[in-house]
């Protein structure tokens, strides 16, 4: 099953006087492109939380927000050495005086300097780390989900449009037949009328003919067409699906539906060759947004 590279997982928990989210986002992207952003708590788990990312999004440019909001009473927040700031503050006090300066905001001033003010760092115990663990699992599955769910929408678009392939493709095998008697007309009266039919070697118009048209034989184009859509089909309903297996068979589509306009030599088929085109150039801009 397919999977689309564009997706969005969330999920939040609550402990203790503390709520704990996690937001996952991806857009479409070659390679890996991860964006993650952890609280200072957790700086020491980063790498850990950032394999699990390598691992489960693997292609996208991905956005991986994770947030500790925690309620007034557990937050530690900054303390004041009060004896320290008093220090400055009348060493300050005694050299404005001497010096005869504004004095108004020297208690400003003594807070900016250092060790006045220190700040405690938030230490995250091993209960919040497994809520937090939890949360994260939960968002990406989550993320995962959304993911499946817009890739069944893909593979729907993307059958669509191989089937609408096969389609042209039933017109062109039904014009076949005709085409070369056509040349073959076309070629006859171009020389009866250019040079006279007396005038005409027909053994050697014949080996010319021959040979002319194995060139505009598209036999081949059109079996390995055919079995390049229906690989492309199959290839969607495996689980090992994905958009660069995909690609690689859109290119060699894309070749076998160029050689048989190039050697169509009929405008019914040649007209129906750019629809082929049409319907591949939007199956290549999905398969943009596939995993």
């Amino acid at each position: 099953m397919i999977k689309s590279m564009t997706g969005y997982g969330l999920a939040t928990a609550d402990h203790a006087n503390v709520k704990f989210s996690v937001e996952i986002k991806s857009l479409n992207s070659k390679f890996l492109e991860l964006s993650l952003k952890t609280p200072r708590a957790f700086a020491d788990k980063e790498l850990f939380l950032r394999n699990l990312c390598n691992k489960e999004i693997e292609r996208g440019k991905a956005s991986v927000s994770i947030n500790v909001e925690r309620s007034e009473e557990t937050l530690k927040g900054a303390a004041i050495n009060a004896a320290l700031l008093g220090k400055y503050y009348r060493q300050l006090e005694e050299i404005n005086l001497n010096l005869g300066a504004n004095s108004s905001n020297l208690l400003q001033a003594a807070l900016n300097f250092p060790e006045v003010i220190t700040y405690s760092e938030e230490e995250a115990n091993e209960e919040e780390w497994n809520i937090l663990v939890t949360t994260f699992n939960e968002a990406m599955h989550n993320f995962n989900a959304f993911r499946l769910t817009e890739g069944a929408v893909l593979k729907t678009e993307l059958e669509q449009r191989v089937n609408n392939i096969l389609s042209l493709f039933a017109e062109v095998e039904l014009r076949e037949p005709d085409r070369i008697p056509n040349v073959r007309a076309r070629l006859n009266q171009f020389l009866d009328e250019a040079v006279g039919k007396a005038n005409i070697d027909q053994n050697r118009l014949e080996q010319e003919l021959i040979y002319y048209i194995d060139k505009l034989d598209i036999t081949e184009e059109k079996i390995r067409l055919k079995s390049h859509c229906d690989y492309f089909l199959t290839t969607l309903k495996n689980k090992d699906a994905n958009g660069k297996k995909l690609g690689f068979i859109s290119q060699e589509m894309g070749r076998e539906i160029n050689t048989m306009g190039a050697k169509a030599n009929d405008a019914q088929i040649q007209q129906l060759v750019v629809g082929m085109k049409e319907e591949l150039e939007k199956i290549k801009e999905q398969l943009l947004n596939i995993l």
